[in-house]
C-alpha cells in the first residue's frame, strides 16, 4: 500500500465568492499533478470558510450580558465570547483562555472553532476580524466535489479539517468536520486478524486519520499551504457524513 500525500501550491489570499474549484484546478496544474477519479482533496477550514462569508468584524458585535460576565473569567474580549455562545449549543467548560463548547455542528471544541490566525479584514484592514466555521461543512465539501466533477468529470473525494484538542491527550490534531465521496469510519467487526481472532469492537475513524496526516503536510503557521491532494487512500470511497463521527452524548464517558 502507498499513500501519497502532496501539499498544492500557490493557493491564493482567499476571499467571499471566489471559486474554490477553478482556484484547486489551477494550483494542481502548477503542482504538475493530474486528477484521477479516486483522489481526495483535504481542505483547511479557513479557506471554506473565508469564501463562505463566515469572516466577522470583532467592531460589529455587540456582547450580552452572559458574554460580559464570562469575559473576566475566561480572559477574552466580551464581543469574542458572545461569538462563541452564538456559535454554541452548549458551554461545557469555563477557565482561563479558553471556553469548551458543544458546537452548533455537535462536536465539542475549544472556543466554538473560532479563529483570529491567518485572518485579514478585506483591504488588509487592521480592524479585529476573526473567523467563524463554516455553516454546513458536510454540504460545502458536496458543492465543491460536484463542481470538481462539473469541471473534470472525475469523481474525487473532499474533505474539510480544523484543529482541535483532545480531552485525554496534550497537543492539538487534524481533525475531518465535513466531507463528501469518503467514507467517516470503516467498521471492521467481523472481520479477522492475523491469528483467525474475530474483531469485536474495532471501527476505524478513516477520516480523522486522514484528517491528522493532511494536518502535518499543511503546517499550522505561515506555511500557506491549505489544501493537500492525496492518492492511495486504502478503503473505497463511499458517501460518509460529519455526524457519523460524533458520539452520541449518552456514550460519552466524558460528559
Amino acid at each position: 500500500m502507498s499513500l501519497t500525500l502532496i501539499s498544492l501550491k500557490n493557493i491564493p489570499f482567499i476571499r467571499q465568492g471566489d471559486s474554490l474549484a477553478d482556484i484547486l484546478l489551477n494550483s494542481l496544474t502548477q503542482t504538475n499533478l493530474t486528477l484521477q477519479d479516486n483522489d481526495i482533496l483535504v481542505l483547511a477550514q479557513k479557506i471554506v470558510s473565508k469564501t463562505e462569508g463566515r469572516m466577522v468584524n470583532l467592531a460589529d458585535v455587540t456582547p450580552s450580558p452572559r458574554a460580559i460576565d464570562l469575559a473576566p473569567q475566561v480572559d477574552k474580549d466580551a464581543r469574542l465570547i458572545e461569538l462563541i455562545l452564538q456559535e454554541s449549543n452548549e458551554v461545557m467548560r469555563v477557565r482561563k483562555g479558553v471556553i469548551v463548547v458543544e458546537h452548533k455542528l455537535g462536536f465539542v471544541c475549544a472556543n466554538a472553532g473560532i479563529d483570529h490566525s491567518n485572518v485579514m479584514g478585506e483591504g488588509n484592514s487592521n480592524e479585529e476580524y476573526v473567523l467563524l466555521l463554516p455553516e454546513d461543512p458536510d454540504a460545502s465539501a458536496k458543492k465543491l466535489r460536484e463542481d470538481i466533477k462539473q469541471k473534470t468529470g472525475k469523481n474525487v473525494g473532499v474533505m474539510i479539517i480544523d484543529s482541535h484538542g483532545r480531552a485525554w491527550r496534550n497537543g492539538t490534531v487534524g481533525i475531518c468536520i465535513g466531507l463528501s465521496g469518503i467514507p467517516a469510519l470503516i467498521d471492521e467487526r467481523g472481520w479477522h486478524d492475523l491469528f483467525g481472532y474475530t474483531l469485536k469492537a474495532t471501527i476505524v475513524g478513516v477520516a480523522d486519520e486522514l484528517a491528522a496526516a493532511a494536518s502535518l503536510v499543511m503546517g499550522q503557521a505561515a506555511e500557506g499551504t491549505p489544501v493537500v491532494h492525496v492518492r492511495g487512500f486504502p478503503y473505497p470511497l463511499g458517501e460518509g457524513s460529519l455526524k457519523e463521527l460524533i458520539r452520541p452524548k449518552d456514550m460519552d464517558m466524558f460528559r
